[in-house]
């Protein structure tokens, strides 16, 4: 049994990148050709999330780039260290004569629709004002699992990192502790199988499979708003776990008490533990997400493009990741580098807020930084130094007169700053343009350039 040549893994993961960006991650550079005989590839993947991750996601992509690189008609198969020795596993990780799949022999169990990712690492995980608490309490949930927090609580809007952190536990657990029994699941993944074994009859199974478990971890846990027959079954598991001594892991789009017609007895022991809100990330925070989330990719972000983005994006995480998805294929598209303005083309720019004639508050950004030759990043950062600190306050001066957005969206647009931060800048200008003639003719000349046809008129904005 020889090894392939090394060129093939170079020539497939080429294709991959060409033909699937969006999927590529810098680990692959890691996966190993181990042997090609009988119509099959066999590699190497030493990790095991990403080896389940790759035999759950990435098969018929990876076959496809074997078969180009290759020019025969080949099957992939993904293999762990495990399975060196093992000739009989096929290329699910399961072994014919059982049929169990690779998640019952391993310490991780899941719902089918639950695939942990790779990306889903504290390693990942950007840390900032809002997620702070949580992830600091997720890190110790892995380390002392049923000693630290128990229960752990996560809620928050969608898209913030919740299920980031959960599925980091779960991977940091296995790492430390190999031999650990996990089981990750959503909240309607445990209700289906609830009501499967009510109806065959399989109660027993159902109790031993959740209850005999050192971690137990559900995802949108609100889903058991009004189900009383599973919140009733949840509520024992719960009691059985927690008396065990065994660690608990829940998360919801609201905390306890905001989750409609859920029993109080729940909402009292899921308070219990610690609860931790994540808040949507601030603008530095936004930055900091988009440069991890290109890196993860191996695409090359500058840094005005990954402030432009954060700037236009302030609702939650998987719309920043939607819009590097369009930048990166964009690139490939049109063969030409990241830079803003293909940014602009990849976010999208609205015209004169919410459909006004006039700038946009994009085009007063880039005129405000070119005009007085100060950075877009400095611009929309928290450094208040007067060369950056004036541009700042004029720019959002120019942003309330002439276009339509509240002091809110203004204030998101320059850094993820307070609406009380805009209300402040609008009024010193408005008092320093009387007594300040350099600034009145700055402001001035600004305006004409946002527009032209207008007159440069002193009227104080409101």
């Amino acid at each position: 049994m020889g090894r392939p040549d090394p060129q093939i893994r170079d020539a497939m993961l080429a294709h991959l990148r060409q033909n699937y960006p969006s999927m590529c991650r810098h680990w692959f550079d890691d996966i190993e050709p181990l042997d090609m005989s009988g119509g099959t590839l066999k590699l190497l993947v030493r990790e095991l999330v990403q080896l389940r991750y790759l035999q759950r996601c990435c098969v018929a992509q990876f076959t496809e780039a074997a078969q180009v690189a290759t020019g025969r008609l080949l099957a992939v198969r993904f293999v762990g260290e495990e399975d060196l020795n093992s000739p009989d596993h096929d290329e699910r990780g399961a072994t014919p004569a059982t049929g169990k799949s690779a998640r019952e022999f391993g310490p991780l169990a899941a719902d089918d629709d639950m695939i942990l990712s790779p990306d889903y690492s504290f390693a990942n995980f950007v840390i900032g004002p809002g997620n702070r608490l949580a992830h600091a309490a997720a890190i110790a949930v892995a380390q002392k699992p049923g000693k630290a927090y128990n229960p752990y609580f996560i809620h928050g809007g969608v898209g913030l990192g919740k299920t980031h952190l959960l599925q980091a536990i779960c991977q940091a657990s296995m790492r430390s502790n190999p031999h650990m029994r996990i089981y990750y699941i959503s909240c309607n993944g445990f209700m289906t199988q609830f009501l499967d074994a009510v109806q065959a009859g399989q109660m027993a199974e159902f109790r031993h499979r959740f209850r005999n478990v050192d971690l137990l971890i559900i995802d949108d846990i609100h889903d058991l708003s009004k189900r009383d027959r599973t919140q009733e079954e949840f509520f024992h598991t719960f009691n059985s776990l927690y008396q065990a001594g065994k660690q608990i892991v829940l998360s919801s789009d609201a905390s306890p008490a905001e989750i409609p017609a859920l029993e109080e007895r729940l909402v009292s022991r899921f308070n219990s533990g610690l609860v931790a809100r994540i808040e949507k990330p601030c603008y530095e925070t936004r930055v900091a997400i988009v440069k991890s989330k290109a890196s993860l990719r191996n695409l090359p972000m500058p840094d005005d493009v990954a402030s432009y983005i954060a700037a236009r994006i302030d609702s939650n995480i998987r719309e920043l990741e939607g819009a590097i998805t369009k930048l990166q294929s964009l690139a490939m598209l049109n063969r030409c580098p990241i830079d803003l303005e293909l940014a602009k083309q990849a976010v999208g720019e609205p015209t004169g807020g919410n459909g006004a004639p006039g700038p946009t508050i994009q085009t007063i950004l880039d005129t405000v930084s070119a005009f007085y030759d100060v950075r877009l990043t400095d611009l929309l950062s928290k450094r208040r130094h007067k060369s950056i600190a004036r541009p700042r306050q004029i720019g959002m001066w120019l942003a309330r007169k002439h276009t339509r957005y509240s002091l809110e969206e203004i204030g998101s647009y320059f850094g993820g700053r307070d609406h009380t931060t805009v209300m402040h800048a609008i009024r010193t200008i408005d008092a320093r343009r009387g007594s300040d003639e350099s600034l009145d003719r700055e402001v001035a000349r600004l305006e004409q350039q946002l527009v032209p046809e207008s007159s440069s008129m002193t009227t104080e904005v409101s």
